[in-house]
């Protein structure tokens, strides 16, 4: 199969075009520049330039493929809403290329976070959700047209260099000496090791069901006062529980990712597609470990 992957040189993409090349699949990678057309020529994939604001690239990459999947997203979290709308319309172009066929897209969302219980892969984002993202909905909205379209949920992806939003905890510890949780920190994030995902959107990719939400979850929740004494220990601060006032006036604009609680189960992805996380480190063990600290 020849697919085209948004994202293809980044912190996701950069692990799905090997496992998807291993496969024997081709890969067409999206890059904006020549240093990621020489990542992906290492790699063994074809480089494709443009970038997800540009539409007709999209199309372009798309209208190659035999399936597709968008693992690409602005991280500009100073302006997330712009880069979710720019997400959005990326899916649409990416949907409007595959109508009248049976090729898959495989779209990247996030795992909702639902309050006081698990979210598991038959839970709807409920109406009103904080999030601006809205990759979930447009992919979804994709398959009541016709086409393929199928959704993997990340949790908090890791390895030794990244953490997800662990890295706005780092960043308000490293400015304020200590690192904060909320109350108990019995809030709890679903996380996975980075090498774990690639397998899921392989999967996904040859095996996945139109409309299905696939969670790529290692550890159904790990709570806030782990994590945090964990970067507590990287940074040589100590770990310090504030009550909600307090924790709004530390972290600031961060105080919503500290506050939310999304544990999630991956029981169903596993029982649909068969599979597994491998005997990757788990978060807090990659924390006890992480060069962000350093930066």
């Amino acid at each position: 199969m020849q697919v085209f992957v948004t994202g293809a040189t980044g912190f996701i993409g950069g692990v799905v075009v090997p496992e998807l090349l291993r496969a024997g699949h081709r890969v067409l990678g999206l890059t904006r520049t020549e240093a990621g057309d020489r990542a992906l020529a290492a790699m063994g994939a074809q480089a494709h330039r443009g970038d997800l604001d540009d539409l007709d690239s999209l199309r372009r990459g798309a209208a190659q493929a035999d399936g597709v999947i968008h693992a690409g997203f602005v991280h500009d979290f100073s302006n997330f809403a712009q880069a979710c709308a720019i997400d959005g319309r990326a899916i649409d172009a990416l949907g409007d290329v595959l109508a009248g066929s049976t090729r898959p897209l495989v779209v990247t969302a996030g795992v909702p976070g639902l309050a006081g219980r698990v979210t598991t892969e038959l839970d709807d984002i409920p109406a009103g959700h904080p999030l601006p993202r809205v990759s979930e909905q447009r992919a979804l909205a994709l398959v009541a047209r016709g086409i393929h379209a199928s959704v993997i949920r990340l949790p908090q992806v890791h390895d030794r260099d990244k953490a997800g939003l662990v890295a706005f905890l780092i960043a308000a510890a490293r400015e304020t000496g200590i690192s904060a949780y909320v109350g108990a920190g019995e809030n709890r994030w679903a996380a996975a090791h980075r090498f774990d995902t690639a397998p899921l959107y392989r999967l996904a990719l040859e095996r996945g069901k139109p409309g299905a939400r696939y969670h790529a979850v290692a550890e159904e929740g790990v709570a806030l006062k782990d994590i945090a004494e964990a970067v507590g220990r990287g940074l040589k601060v100590p770990a310090v529980s504030l009550t909600p006032e307090d924790a709004a006036k530390h972290f600031g604009a961060r105080m919503f990712f500290a506050g939310i609680s999304n544990p999630a189960s991956s029981t169903l992805t596993r029982e649909w597609l068969g599979w597994a996380p491998g005997p990757h480190p788990g978060l807090v063990e990659d924390l006890n470990h992480s060069t962000a600290y350093a930066a």
